[in-house]
């Protein structure tokens, strides 16, 4: 007893410490930085890493209608390059339908690799996500159906795997499915979804013992950290479809390489959810793997990632992307405190005009979805993937807090780079209510509920209801009444600019200081270059001020101004140099002396040869020499 009084007190205290106190968002901001500080390699976290899905509204067959339109892919290529991290749907169920038209089979499957090659190439990653059920081989008449004939299933994605990795040698980690949590993209149990990554991982076993060529798999991907195939929330972690798979590939000792999940929100904390174990399910992820003889340090990977108000068509990725632009940073920044190993943003193109009927506006390029054969456009959230091609090599430690404004400053030999955000999440009060409701017991959470889901949640928050009149515990009041306090803030910096002094040091010589804003001035083919360059003195002591706007994401880039080149004076030059020029010291003003080229040696004929020189004839010559000289 005296022990569960004590855990019940650390909990406790635990929510308490917990509160952030935000009486204390000042308006206006200081950020001090030390160049010489210890840094750490860039996290790969912050790469430009994207899920190459897109539009679907190919007339040509022979192209993968999943996929980002060709001349899209070709501008992301030439504009950012593809050396990192890519997520590539392989619609299986899609291949097969031309089986009886082999010329496009073999072109569908040709443009497949084509940008597999261009991604192995250049250094980068694919993440194959294996989907789809031919007809025949499913349990149902549907694409989405889990496999009936695994045997064959097993055969078809062999061959896929054998001649992508093993005969061409592409770097690519398969993927298992996609959201096979949802009715809408797997039609099975959470038994055939786990049969079917068995066959999967036997294949890749197989070809691995075959081959000695590694071949990383992993999954589930599902639609949230937690969920599972029947219905599961924050509270019962230990139900979720990861922990059954990490559990299962231990009983049946099958290969799992990595760890992957989908994550929409508007929260950018939310990998930094906690759970009733009083430790992030990050961490709690990482000992289950422990626990199953796993390494621990598995990459965690959000696979699927976006600005998500729940709507598949949102203003804020649409005539107002700057704000779901504004919100890549901040995510990113969360994701590396809260120890993800890596994400894939979704996605490079909208949806349009394909198959399905499919409409959703999450890709960072855009087109008029009245006619989706029209050229596309970049949306605000395509810059920030080049700001971030424009990171350092190394991450800088930035000792800076605020609720919605933060810095990633990075380093390379002769170049700093600071991205700078000022990120307001709309829903960040009902967000924050949500990552603190697991420290409530469930009389108390239950309380919460009822209040959340209903109008006076609303009325709380716009002050139209008085917390003094809720029948809540004191630490429910404590969560409530810091939602009502952030949400105040919420509207206050939602309009309101913030300013942020930035001093630097440890900085010597002159840099170039170059300067790129995304903002609410531009919402479609915004022009990315540099709004002002101007030269910095470090070897003065160094400090300035900027202006965020709301939904606003600055870099300052700093590069180290080459030295002037030492010009020397040429001969031609005729203008006399005057006192005041000799003073200055200025190398390029001073004339060097002249320097005449060797003289070549006078032959010396034998001395019967010599003609007789009086002394007198020889003198003229070197007073001359000697005037020279002088």
């Amino acid at each position: 007893m005296k022990a569960d009084r004590i855990k019940v007190f650390l909990i406790f205290a635990l929510f308490f410490l917990s509160v952030p106190c935000f009486a204390q968002v000042p308006d206006e901001l200081e950020f001090n930085l030390e160049f010489s500080s210890p840094a750490v390699s860039t996290p790969k976290i912050y790469k430009s890493n994207i899920d190459l899905s897109g539009r679907g509204a190919h007339r040509d067959l022979a192209l993968p209608q999943t996929i980002a339109a060709p001349e899209v892919l070709t501008a992301w290529e030439a504009d950012l390059g593809f050396g990192n991290f890519y997520r590539l749907q392989y619609n299986l169920w899609e291949i097969q339908q031309l089986a009886k038209d082999k010329v496009n089979q073999e072109k569908l499957l040709s443009n497949y690799e084509e940008i597999i090659k261009k991604i192995s190439a250049s250094g980068g990653i694919v993440m194959l996500d294996l989907f789809g059920t031919p007809n025949g081989l499913g349990r149902v008449l549907d694409r989405n159906s889990a496999p009936h004939n695994l045997k064959a299933y097993k055969e078809l994605v062999k061959n896929a795997i054998r001649k992508l990795s093993c005969e061409r040698k592409y770097n690519i980690w398969y993927e298992v499915w996609s959201a096979p949590d949802l009715g809408d993209f797997f039609l099975g149990d959470k038994s055939e979804y786990l049969n079917l990554y068995r066959v999967i991982a036997e294949a890749v076993k197989e070809l691995k013992q075959e081959t000695k060529i590694n071949i990383p798999l992993g999954g589930p991907s599902s639609s949230a950290w937690f969920k599972n195939i029947q219905p599961n929330n924050i509270l019962t972690p230990e139900v979720s479809l990861i922990y059954e798979l990490i559990k299962y590939c231990y009983s049946y000792r099958l290969p799992l390489d990595f760890i992957s999940w989908h994550a929409y929100s508007s929260d950018p904390q939310e990998e930094k959810q906690d759970t009733i174990y009083n430790k992030s399910f990050i961490k709690l992820i990482r000992e289950w793997l422990s626990y199953f003889h796993f390494d621990n340090n598995l990459p965690l990977i959000v696979d699927e990632w976006n600005f998500d108000a729940s709507a598949n068509v949102s203003a804020e990725r649409g005539k107002n992307a700057y704000i779901a632009a504004s919100f890549i940073p901040a995510r990113l920044k969360n994701m590396y405190e809260a120890g993800l190993d890596n994400q894939i943003y979704f996605c490079l193109e909208d949806f349009g005009g394909n198959i399905l009927g499919a409409i959703r506006n999450l890709g960072a390029r855009s087109f008029d979805l009245a006619h989706p054969e029209a050229k596309g456009y970049t949306k605000p959230g395509y810059n920030i993937f080049r700001m971030l091609n424009l990171l350092g090599q190394e991450l800088l430690p930035a000792k800076f807090s605020d609720e919605f404004v933060g810095v990633i400053a990075t380093k390379s030999a002769d170049s700093l780079a600071l991205l700078i955000y000022n990120y307001i999440d709309p829903q960040a009060a009902m967000n924050y209510l949500s990552r603190n409701i697991i420290y409530l017991n469930n009389a108390e959470r239950k309380a919460a509920l009822n209040i959340i889901n209903s109008d006076r949640m609303r009325k709380l928050l716009s002050g139209q209801l008085d917390m003094a009149t809720l029948r809540l515990s004191p630490k429910t009041k404590t969560l409530f009444g810091a939602a009502v306090e952030l949400n105040k803030f919420v509207n206050k910096f939602s309009v309101d600019n913030r300013k942020l002094k930035i001093i630097l040091k440890g900085l010597k010589d002159t840099y170039i200081m170059s300067s790129y804003t995304v903002d609410n001035k531009c919402s479609r083919d915004c022009e990315f270059k540099a709004s002002d360059e101007q030269d910095v003195d470090f070897n003065l002591d160094y400090s300035q001020i900027i202006e965020l706007a709301p939904y606003s994401v600055q870099l300052l880039v700093f590069k180290k101004k080459p030295a002037p080149p030492v010009v020397l004076a040429s001969e031609s030059q005729t203008t006399p140099l005057q006192p005041a020029d000799l003073a200055s010291g200025d190398p390029a003003l001073v004339l060097q002396p002249e320097v005449k080229p060797v003289e070549k040696a006078v032959e010396i004929k034998p001395a019967e040869n010599i003609p007789e020189v009086k002394p007198e004839d020889a003198q003229p010559v070197v007073k001359e020499k000697n005037a020279e000289a002088k």
